[in-house]
């Protein structure tokens, strides 16, 4: 069932009956009905009224002078093309009607005519007010459509556009870092699921920022699963943007892929300990641990990885400071903290459990 519009949703209506008091007697009914409307008179200041673009015009047959008809027709023509201003022009019952009805028409081409005889019954002429308004108001509403429409084709174009220069960086990057064709389809083929993990997160979350839960969850589950937990993640929900949310999703991505290759989840036993918290200090800091357990003897490599290069350049700029990195024989480690502004620039510091409570 379609709602009801309310007077505060329809549009106003501007009388011109300049003489005796038409204007002030169409004024008083259409108030009575909660009718915005506005008089003006036939020479000073129609202009400035038309300008507010009313939403109805009513005009007399007396105000039907040439310079009049040429002030609306120069109205008329400025409207966009959603916009067609209905116009009720009301006539003595001895005019022309047919002539009068030609001449509007040829100065305003494609207009919404409406002719009453006066006298009218008030009721009469506010139903069909009332009845124009409806229309004017459905006019606006596919004004607001068209420009909705615009505005999601000029977000899903720059979207796509971001969406494009990712995948084109991660392929370089990739394609830098990998020995073998395989390798390279392996690698890029989980770099991309892991940015899709992120972008499907903030789809489904119908924003620009994102759950961190939901992003780490996303990545880790393929390596969570029958029941096992091979990736232990603990930390406070908070809301972080898309891109912070992609730039996580991807270094957990590498982390996992270096752990499955060297670290703890290349042994049965091995397991991962994610754990991020908030200082809820006066710098209200964001903390980040990977810790590796349970796997075999780390030795730190001679050359450092596409991997390691990339987690700890997209990680320095996310967070504002270095990562530190921990090469340790019982199990590598990865730590990393920054302002938690930095990564949730809107989050509500008092929602967020602080590590001391």
């Amino acid at each position: 069932m379609k709602a009801v519009p309310t007077a505060s949703e329809l549009d106003w209506v501007l009388v011109l009956a300049p003489f005796r008091k038409d204007a002030d007697y169409i004024a008083a009914f259409l108030r009575e009905q909660r009718i915005e409307v506005r008089a003006a008179k036939a020479d000073g200041d129609l202009v400035a009224h038309l300008a507010l673009s009313p939403g109805i015009i009513v005009i007399n047959h007396e105000a039907l002078n040439p310079q009049v008809v040429s002030r609306i027709a120069t109205h008329l023509a400025k409207q966009p093309d959603w916009s067609e201003v209905p116009i009720i022009v009301l006539l003595e019952r001895t005019a022309p009607l047919a002539r009068i009805r030609g001449q509007l028409l040829k100065s305003w081409p494609g207009s919404r005519l409406f002719f009453y005889t006066r006298p009218i019954a008030p009721l009469e002429l506010v139903n069909g007010i009332q009845s124009n308004l409806l229309v004017r108001l459905r006019q606006c509403q596919v004004r607001d459509s068209i420009e909705r429409e615009r505005e999601l084709r000029l977000e899903l174009n720059h979207r796509v556009k971001n969406i494009l220069a990712s995948v084109t960086s991660i392929f370089q990057m990739t394609r830098r870092g990998a020995t073998s064709v395989g390798e390279l389809a392996s690698d890029f083929a989980g770099r991309l699921q892991a940015l899709s993990n992120v972008h499907s997160a903030v789809f489904e979350a119908g924003g620009e920022e994102v759950s961190l839960s939901a992003v780490i969850d996303l990545t880790v589950a393929p390596y969570n699963s029958d029941g096992v937990s091979r990736i232990d993640v603990t930390g406070p929900d908070l809301v972080v943007s898309r891109d912070a949310g992609t730039t996580l999703a991807l270094c957990l991505h590498e982390l996992i892929t270096n752990a499955i290759k060297y670290g703890a989840l290349s042994h049965p036993d091995g397991h991962v300990e994610l754990l991020w918290s908030v200082a809820t200090n006066d710098s209200s800091e964001l903390s980040l641990n990977w810790t590796e357990v349970g796997g075999p003897a780390v030795r730190e490599p001679t050359r450092q990885g596409y991997g390691t290069r990339y987690v700890r350049s997209a990680l320095g700029s996310l967070f504002g400071t270095v990562p530190e990195i921990v090469f340790a024989q019982e199990g590598f480690r990865l730590s990393v903290r920054g302002l938690l502004t930095r990564i949730s620039p809107r989050q509500s510091i008092a929602t967020i459990p602080s590590i001391t409570d």
